[in-house]
This record gives C-alpha cells, structure tokens and sequence, in this order.
C-alpha cells in the first residue's frame, strides 16, 4: 500500500509538472497578433484559481512607479505594457520573505525597434516573452502540487515595435531605481525591462534570492549553441546549485564571467550607464553586467536562455518548437533547496 501511495504521488507530481511545462510551451508559441502585454497578463491572472495571488499594473500604474526604462520599450507599441507580479506562500510563516523570486522577460514580439533586426526569422520573436512564459508556468507548477515554499515572481510585457513614437538610439531614459540609462541600440531592450521589473520585484517582496530569465542575447547562443544556457550570478552558492539542478534535470546551464573587470564595458559618457557594451565581445555577459546594476546586493543569478527557448529539431527533452526550458530546472531547484 505504500508503493502504492508512493506511485500515485509521483504520477500527480509528474502530472502536474508536465501541464505546466505545456503551458509554457502554447504561451511561446502563440503569434505575437494573439498574445499582447495584455493577454499574457491575463494568462498570468487565471494562476488565481491555484491560490497565487496575481496584481497587475497598467499603464497609468506603470507610469506613476516611473518605470522609465520599460515605458521606453513600450513606447512604439500600439500595444500597453503590463507588468504582473506573482505571490505563493506555501508555508504557514504568513510574514516570511520570499526564498526567491523570479523575474521574466516577456516581449512578446521584438522587431528591434528603431534599430531594427533583418527581415530573415524575425518572425522567431513571437517568443522573445520566453523568459516570462517560464516564470509563469513555473508558478503553475509550483503552486500545482501546493509546494511548501514561499516563492514570488514579477514579468514585464511590451512590445517593441518601431514608429513615430518609438525610442531613439541616443536617448537618455530613467529607471525606477533612479539611474540613468543611456540607449544606444534599441534592440537591447530586454534588459531595460528587466531593469524596472528587478527594481519592482526587490522593493514589493524583499526576497532573499533573485532569479531572472530573458531570452537576452545572441551572444550566448554564439558562446554556448543550443544545448546550454547561460548562467551568470553574484553568489556561488546559488549558481552552483542551479547548476546543479540542471544537470539532475537536463536543462544545462554553463556558468559565465560576471566580475567587476567588465563594469567599464557598459559606462556611458552622459548618463550612469549604456544599455550595450562597447564593442562585439562579450556581449553576454555586457547584458548580464547591465541587470546587476538593479539588484541591490540581493544574492541573484541571471539565465540567458535565448539559445535553448526554441528548438530548431527533436531531442530526447523536447520536440521541435518551445521547449519551456527553465520550468523544469527551477522546479527542482525549488523542490532540492526549500521544500
């Protein structure tokens, strides 16, 4: 009877994880005309029936937060930002601090902006909100199997698309953090988002670890290919079990270089900082060493998963199309380091 008992939990377990990951998978893969800011807010809102408490902020909100550097991707879009923020307490400690939590990435379609990407495969970036698809299916997850662990999430959703109201390269925007942040290409636009929704999701939650996702650069992708993602982090022992969580699960990480000798990289001449580095090297890292400026010391892990969010052939993890890379992974590290 225990084997028993033992087996029909793990088909729950295994059940549960495998709707979330699927989950995952049709948010990245629905065209950018069907899932907006706004839609993908509501995906997120309907984690409300598993007992996660979701807000969402508009943009008159976003606005009064001053999330400058988010507004400025959201500018050319016909389409209004959103950002939701994600809470599930499964302990009995209502006044703890979260253990962690995880913020996204979600653009839900990024054509460059003004600095425009080519025409070839930019219809690939319906899944550039990969980084929030997984932070929201993995909150499904999580709250799914009512996980003993008291975790958030925050997600910023635009669109970047180039007009007449559309960022400038060479614009000067402001954080909600207070920094200055100088754009030379419009087309690194993920880390600004991250920018505001790092800032937000410190100063709401006070988490005791922070992990975002961002499918952020192609950069990593050259440094890594398809079969890794790239882990950049302030704190050892929180890299190296992420990384170890991916090698149990399969969804590999590699750590990356993130050190003080690369701050001179991303410093601007009119404002506190550039949104790109100086020149074609180390463009990942560059990316990485960008969101740290907002972490405010918080033990934190950047995963650059832009080079394994889709895949291009069948592998023995995934099919081809979204792989949902990431849900699996932290699921598990939340499953090995809190519950």
């Amino acid at each position: 009877q225990k084997q028993k008992n033992k087996t029909i939990k793990e088909i729950k377990y295994y059940d549960n994880l495998l709707k979330s990951i699927n989950f995952t998978k049709d948010l990245v893969s629905e065209p950018a005309n069907i899932l907006t800011p706004k839609t993908l807010s509501e995906e997120a809102s309907k984690l409300k029936t598993l007992g996660i408490k979701v807000e969402v902020l508009n943009l008159a909100q976003i606005k009064r937060l001053k999330m400058g550097a988010l507004l400025g991707v959201a500018m050319g879009s016909a389409n209004e930002p959103r950002v939701v923020s994600m809470s599930w307490n499964g302990t009995k400690n209502s006044k703890s601090k979260p253990e962690v939590c995880f913020v996204g990435k979600g653009v839900t379609f990024d054509t460059g902006g003004i600095s425009i990407k080519p025409s070839g495969g930019m219809e690939d970036m319906k899944w550039d909100m990969g980084g929030s698809g997984v932070v929201i299916g993995l909150m499904k997850a999580l709250a799914g199997r009512k996980a003993k662990v008291h975790v958030s999430a925050v997600v910023g959703l635009v669109e970047n698309m180039p007009s007449g109201k559309a960022q400038r390269p060479g614009d000067v925007v402001i954080a909600s953090s207070g920094h200055s942040i100088e754009v030379i290409n419009t087309d690194a636009e993920g880390r600004l988002v991250l920018a505001d929704a790092v800032t937000y999701a410190i100063n709401k939650f006070t988490p005791k670890r922070l992990i975002d996702l961002a499918t952020l650069t192609g950069a990593v992708i050259v440094s890594l290919g398809p079969q890794r993602a790239g882990l950049f982090s302030n704190n050892d022992e929180l890299a190296n079990n992420i990384f170890a969580s991916g090698e149990k699960t399969g969804e590999k990480v590699w750590r990356m270089p993130v050190g003080e000798e690369y701050d001179e990289d991303i410093k601007s001449d009119i404002a506190d900082m550039k949104n790109v580095g100086s020149g074609r090297g180390a463009g990942a890292t560059s990316g990485a060493k960008f969101i740290e400026q907002f972490t405010q010391s918080v033990p934190w892990a950047h995963l650059d998963i832009a080079g394994v969010t889709w895949a291009k052939g069948n592998s023995e993890l995934y099919p081809a199309g979204g792989t949902a890379f990431g849900v699996r992974l932290l699921n598990t590290y939340v499953k090995d380091c809190f519950e």
